[in-house]
C-alpha cells in the first residue's frame, strides 16, 4: 500500500473514530510529516489549514487522541483512525464535532453534547466564535454575522475606526498624566477618571474586529503569535531591511 500525497496535493484528509463508540468525532487533514509524527509517537498529530502548522490532537486541551488502528481508502487519498479519545474531540467541548444536523428539507439543528470546558486562550475561542457567527449566525440578532453581511468594507471601516479611537483613548491618558492637577477637564469615557480603562477598552474593541477581519480570510490569530516569535530577537531594522520590496 502505498498513500498517495501527489493526488491530494500533499494534503491529506483524515476521518476519526472512537474506538469504542464507533462515533465519527472529526475530521482533520494530515500531510507527511504529520503523518509520520502519527506513526512514530502513536497519538495523532495533524496539518491546520488555518495555523499552518503540524498540531499535536490536545496539545492545548490535553484532550489527546492515542491512535488504536490506521486505515487507508480504497483510493489511496484518504485515512480513517481508530483511536482512544481522552476527553473529547471538538474545541466547543462536546464529544464529537459532528453535531450540526442537515434535516433533509434543509434545515438545520445544533445538538451540542458539552462534557466539560476545554482549555483554549480567549483569542483562540473567540476565533471560533466568530467563525460559528459568520457561517450559522442570524444578521438580525448577531453583530458578527450583520458586519460579515455588509461586506469586506465594513469589516475593514471597523478596524479604522477602533484604531482611531485606541489613538485616541491614548492622547486622552497621556493628557490626563500631565494636566490632572489643573482639574480643567475630565477623562474616563467608560469609568469617570480612569482614563487608562479606555485603552483597555478600546484596545480590546480593535483586537475584536482585528479577529473579524482575520477570520473573513480563515487566518488564525496563532499564525500572528508564529510571527511575532519569529521577529523575536531579531532587530526591527534589520527585520525591514530583510523584506522583499
Amino acid at each position: 500500500m502505498k498513500i498517495d500525497w501527489q493526488k491530494v496535493n500533499g494534503l491529506l484528509p483524515v476521518i476519526v473514530q472512537d474506538e469504542t463508540s464507533k462515533d465519527v468525532l472529526m475530521l482533520a487533514y494530515m500531510n507527511k510529516e504529520a503523518f509520520n509524527l502519527t506513526l512514530t509517537s502513536g497519538f495523532a498529530h495533524y496539518f491546520s489549514r488555518t495555523k499552518k502548522r503540524i498540531w499535536k490532537k490536545g496539545e492545548e486541551s490535553e484532550n489527546t487522541q492515542e491512535v488504536k488502528k490506521i486505515f487507508l481508502d480504497c483510493d489511496n487519498d484518504t485515512l480513517l483512525l481508530s483511536v482512544k479519545q481522552i476527553g473529547v474531540a471538538c474545541h466547543t467541548g462536546s464529544k464529537s464535532c459532528f453535531f450540526n444536523e442537515i434535516k433533509l428539507n434543509g434545515e438545520f439543528t445544533k445538538t451540542l453534547n458539552i462534557k466539560k470546558p476545554l482549555n483554549y486562550d480567549v483569542l483562540d475561542e473567540l476565533y471560533h466564535i466568530i467563525l460559528d457567527r459568520k457561517l450559522n449566525a442570524n444578521p438580525e440578532t448577531s453583530y458578527v454575522a450583520k458586519v460579515f453581511n455588509r461586506g469586506e468594507n465594513a469589516i475593514l471601516k471597523k478596524v479604522v475606526e477602533e484604531s482611531n479611537e485606541l489613538t485616541l483613548a491614548c492622547k486622552d491618558l497621556t493628557k490626563f498624566n500631565t494636566y490632572d492637577e489643573f482639574k480643567k477637564e475630565q477623562f474616563g469615557e467608560h469609568i469617570k477618571d480612569n482614563p487608562e480603562y479606555d485603552v483597555v477598552y478600546e484596545a480590546s474593541d480593535l483586537v475584536f474586529h482585528l479577529l473579524i477581519a482575520l477570520a473573513m480570510h480563515n487566518i488564525h490569530p496563532s499564525r500572528i503569535y508564529d510571527e511575532l516569535a519569529r521577529r523575536n530577537g531579531i532587530s526591527g531594522i534589520e527585520e525591514k531591511k530583510s523584506r522583499k520590496i
